[in-house]
């Protein structure tokens, strides 16, 4: 799992791959530790999937950009799903669930 910093990586990532999923992550919340745990062991026990993630107070400019981008209210942490270049789903907090990726 790839942590993404700048904003000109993360447009990479939307042209060259049909899906991938990318985590909003605090590194001083708790809730979202768990959601990253939880994040992480979805991807290791589904490795045909893509993960990525942003550190919120590492990548505040790119968090922002997404959130103006696709018109989604920032929350942390939150999950996304994105296909052909457009989130697909999106959740947050306590519900960012293993099994809830496992359903996506």
């Amino acid at each position: 799992m790839d942590n993404i910093v700048e904003i000109t990586d993360f447009e990479k990532l939307l042209k060259e791959n049909n899906r991938f999923f990318f985590l909003k992550h605090s590194i001083t919340c708790p809730v979202s530790s768990k959601a990253y745990d939880e994040f992480q062991s979805f991807l290791k026990e589904n490795p045909e999937e893509k993960g990525y993630y942003l550190v919120v107070q590492e990548a505040r400019e790119l968090s922002n950009y997404i959130a103006d981008k696709f018109m989604i209210t920032h929350q942390s942490p939150q999950a996304f799903l994105f296909k052909d270049g457009k989130p697909v789903w999106n959740e947050s907090h306590w519900r960012i669930t293993k099994q809830q990726l496992k359903l996506i």
